[in-house]
Parts: C-alpha cells; structure tokens; sequence
C-alpha cells in the first residue's frame, strides 16, 4: 500500500498540472471506485463539473484537491490505485476507473485501480485538532511527520502513554500518519529498536531517536520517488520510485546486515512480516503483550 513518500510524489506531480483548471466533466466508469461518496456516481460527477481546481494537498496516505466553491475530492489509493495524467495519445488502461477532463487541455486526470480498494469521494473541509484545515473524511487522522502542525513532545507524550508494540504504535494513523510497513521497519532498523520493544518502556530520548529516524527515511524517500516493487505504484508520469535500492530491512530476509553483516530475518507480525537485524535489533526479554 502507498505510504507518505509515495502519496507526496503523486501529490507533487498533480500539484504541477491541476491548479487554476477548471473541470470540464467527469466519467465514473466504475461505481465502486467512488463507493466512499455516499450521494453515488452522479452526484460525485456533478458537484466536481464546473469547479476549478486551486490546490493539491495532503495529510499521511490522504490526498485531497481544493476546489474553489471550499469543497474537496479526497482520494485513498488504497492497494493500487493511480492518480495519473496519462499522454493523450496513449491507450486508456484496462483499469481506468474514473476519468476527469479539463476545460483548456486535451490531457486528463485518471484514477486508476486494479484491485479497487482504493477511492475517490467529495466532501467539505473542516479543521482538526492541530488547527490545519483537512477535509472532514481526514479529520480523525494524526499529523504525519513533515507536516508543520506536528508536534514532537505531544507525540512522545501520547507514544510512552501506550501499552503496545512500538511498530504496532507507528502504524497507528491516528497517533502519527503516512508510516505504514516499510518504512516503520526501516525506521525501527535505523533507530536499533525491535518492533515488540514496548512503547511504555521508551524513555523520551529513545522516542526523539526514533522520530528522527522516521522523518530521514520518509524524506530520503520522498526524494527517491517513493518505493515501487511493481507496476501497482506509479508517479502521476507512470515511473517508478527507486527508494528500494536504498532499504536496509524491509524485504532484506537472508542478506547481510548493511551495519554490522549480521543475517536480516523475516518475523512474523500482525498477518504480516516485519524485518529485523538480529543483533542491532535485540528483541525485548519480555515480550510485549500487543494488545
């Protein structure tokens, strides 16, 4: 699933296209891909036809578009979905899902989605608890980490508070978002923290370490493209990410450590795997509960 690098490059990538267009009509090609609008397929075309787009943003996996009359589309990619802003002469993909059209350029917005897990729906912004106005789908999600509104000593606070899994806790959108598997193991990796180490044992340094180590490795990927092991993610330009060459945990199970050449493993967690080194990584004498 995309995680914060990958929905900021698409987020980049749509920010310097969309502003100031305004949208000519809308194509629901498949009902499911807009199941989150509650009014349906129609309504979803109608309140987007005519509208100009003014901004392109984001909170975690969230993106969303600023519309002029103050409402939005949010769209959660899901397992696979695509935002993209395909050449015009190239064929439409077997899996174009909804399609938008501009008033003053023959190139479109499509929302592509091979499993349809992902969607698209409108609604108004409202603003959350840190103050930053999001849409009101996206209210109960934490601020991601490069955001401006984050605030490190509450997150810390809020984090040692926890009786739970430190990785468990990262994954937890609305204590912190935008982290999902990969880069919860590569931060973990990076801050020599188990992912059962318990969150209620971490005093406020070791969080500050961990911290430090999520936001380098989302910026470093932001910078890389995002992460692509398949075609299932895509820039808005339909290119891959390349941070994968740089991941020192995640998917790494039988290769040598980069620091200290110790053999990764693949544990499981959650019905799915997390990967560790197993000396940088001592895991805990006692094993958290994870409740």
């Amino acid at each position: 699933m995309p995680e914060l690098p990958e929905v900021e490059t698409v987020r980049r990538g749509l920010a310097g296209f969309l502003p100031r267009r305004r949208i000519a009509d809308v194509a629901v090609l498949n009902p499911r891909a807009v199941r989150r609008h509650p009014a349906g397929a129609r309504d979803f075309a109608a309140r987007l036809t005519g509208r100009v787009v003014l901004d392109v943003a984001r909170r975690g996996k969230y993106l969303w578009l600023v519309l002029d009359d103050g409402s939005c589309v949010v769209a959660h990619l899901g397992m696979s979905g695509q935002l993209l802003l395909p050449d015009p002469a190239q064929p439409d993909s077997a899996h174009l899902r909804v399609r938008v059209r501009f008033a003053d350029t023959d190139r479109c917005l499509d929302f592509v989605d091979q499993r349809t897990f992902g969607g698209l729906l409108v609604g108004d912004m409202d603003r959350a608890e840190d103050g930053r106005e999001v849409p009101s789908a996206v209210r109960h999600i934490a601020a991601d980490p490069l955001e401006p509104v984050f605030d490190p000593t509450a997150f810390s606070r809020r984090l040692r508070a926890r009786r739970s899994g430190v990785k468990r806790a990262l994954l937890d959108q609305t204590l912190i978002s935008g982290v999902g598997n990969i880069y919860a193991d590569e931060a973990l990796w990076r801050a020599r923290l188990h992912f059962e180490r318990r969150t209620d044992t971490m005093r406020a340094p070791v969080v500050g370490t961990l911290l430090d180590a999520v936001r380098d490795v989302l910026g470093e990927a932001v910078t890389a493209g995002g992460t692509s092991f398949d075609a299932l993610y895509v820039n808005v330009n339909g290119e891959s990410g390349w941070f994968s060459r740089h991941l020192d945990a995640y998917g790494r199970d039988g290769q040598p450590c980069s620091r200290c050449g110790a053999t990764i493993r693949r544990e499981r967690f959650m019905n799915r795997s997390s990967y560790t080194c197993p000396r940088c990584q001592r895991r805990p004498r006692t094993r958290s509960s994870m409740p």
